[in-house]
């Protein structure tokens, strides 16, 4: 079996994240840590390490969206299914985190455009691939090639409301996109709603989630490396109290 990464890496001080979403990395090497290691072994001096080194450890800064994760309902609103409780990342059932992975290409959308029922559709009669409930529907939008810098923020299409309720109702619970979000770039859909006041286009998406239960991933990579079809792909999140979302290595399993 050959197993494929198609997670991100998170790394301190990237710009493509939001500024007050980058993640900081603070490394303690080990010399660094020397003391600190000390002082858990009573009278010991640096001359008892091997080569009178200690412990590495790093201090992270990030939020639970930052890198490849997984977005819990509760991210959404307060509620799904219109009205009950939404999960937090810890509430999410593993069943969904595991299952037959489909990738389409959507590579050619412009960026920021909107895909549509019509494009997945053309996309799953091109693969000649029919959606079975428990499949996760990854998008390759080709924004994943501008992962590090500034521009990531606004590459790739977006999914809206119609498409993703489209999606939850052939039974895919999880889905996800190489972008930064799974809606359209967020600084496009801010200057449509500035021209229109169009409240419907703000994070739809996202909002689709009121109405009925599902989870989608963002921040993907390495999609181009994976088959359409026929493979495994795993999605576990970090078990985090009550939170909105999870980190996750995202892993493609293709049988050779």
């Amino acid at each position: 079996m050959k197993f494929v990464d198609l997670s991100t890496t998170i790394e301190s001080g990237l710009p493509s994240d939001p500024v007050g979403m980058i993640p900081e990395i603070k490394y303690k090497d080990h010399k660094d840590s020397i003391e600190y290691m000390l002082s858990f072994f009573g009278t010991a001096t640096p001359e008892d390490l091997p080569d009178g080194l200690a412990w590495a450890l790093e201090d992270v800064t990030l939020t639970t969206h930052a890198g490849t994760h997984l977005d819990a309902p509760y991210h959404y609103h307060p509620t799904m299914n219109n009205g009950e409780r939404a999960w937090t990342i810890d509430e999410v059932p593993l069943e969904w985190c595991y299952g037959d992975g489909v990738v389409v290409d959507f590579t050619h959308k412009p960026d920021g455009s909107a895909a549509t029922i019509e494009d997945f559709e053309k996309e799953f009669k091109r693969l000649d691939y029919t959606l079975k409930p428990g499949d996760i529907v990854l998008v390759n939008t080709g924004a994943s090639k501008k992962w590090g810098s500034i521009e990531y923020l606004s590459a790739g299409c977006g999914m809206g409301r119609e498409v993703t309720l489209w999606l939850i109702n052939q039974g895919i619970h999880v889905m996800g996109t190489d972008a930064w979000s799974w809606d359209r770039p967020l600084k496009i859909v801010g200057k449509e709603f500035d021209e229109t006041g169009d409240k419907s286009i703000i994070w739809e998406g996202h909002f689709a989630g009121i109405e009925k239960a599902y989870c989608h991933i963002e921040k993907l990579a390495n999609l181009d490396q994976v088959p359409a079809t026929g493979f495994k792909f795993s999605c576990f999140p970090v078990k985090l109290k009550a939170a909105s979302g999870g980190w996750i290595r995202a892993v493609a399993m293709i049988d050779e």
